[in-house]
């Protein structure tokens, strides 16, 4: 398991948990997502807010939160992996053709 090297413990002690948690319970994560970038980006993130601020966020919230921003980062780039026919599939879509 990769370690996480972070400046704030107190933020990654709250986060760190949750993102162990919704990674297990996705595979899309399991297969897009480090866990440990994703925990160094959430800790920089997060890391903008006051502490007060931060311990006011109630878990529930905060794992809503994390879950939105990791399926962003598990879908980003999502259409890179496509072929130029599966491209062509998608543009038709969208455009309703």
């Amino acid at each position: 398991m990769q370690e996480v090297k972070s400046q704030n413990p107190e933020l990654e002690n709250r986060i760190l948990p949750i993102v162990e948690k919704l990674i297990q319970e996705n595979s899309l994560y399991q297969v897009k997502l480090n866990k440990a970038e994703m925990v160094e980006m959430l800790v920089d993130l997060f890391g903008e807010f006051s502490s007060e601020e931060f311990r006011a966020i109630k878990n529930d919230d905060l794992t809503k939160r994390i879950d939105s921003i990791l399926v962003v980062e598990a879908v980003s780039g999502t259409l890179n992996d496509l072929t130029p026919e599966e491209i062509a599939i998608f543009d038709e879509a969208v455009e309703g053709r």
